[in-house]
């Protein structure tokens, strides 16, 4: 998990214990109260591991094919 991904865990952790309010825990996050109670849902039913970031290890949406981006740098280096 990345720096930013714990310290949104601890956040939740403090605020499921009572220890912070969820407005707090909004301002600190810089989030709305309606994303830290989702959050906060998500943390509940599944742990830390549901805060991590969803797409991480898939290949993005908008990649390019290899043989168009192979095309593209052959004609980059002829010019």
């Amino acid at each position: 998990m990345s720096e930013h991904e714990l310290n949104r865990v601890e956040i939740l952790a403090q605020v499921d214990d009572g220890r912070l309010t969820v407005d707090n825990a909004a301002n600190m996050l810089d989030l709305t109260r309606r994303q830290i109670f989702r959050l906060l849902k998500r943390f509940r039913q599944d742990g830390a591991s549901a805060i991590r970031h969803k797409a991480r290890g898939k290949p993005p949406n908008n990649r390019i094919h290899h043989a168009k981006r192979d095309y593209a740098l052959s004609l980059i280096k002829e010019s």
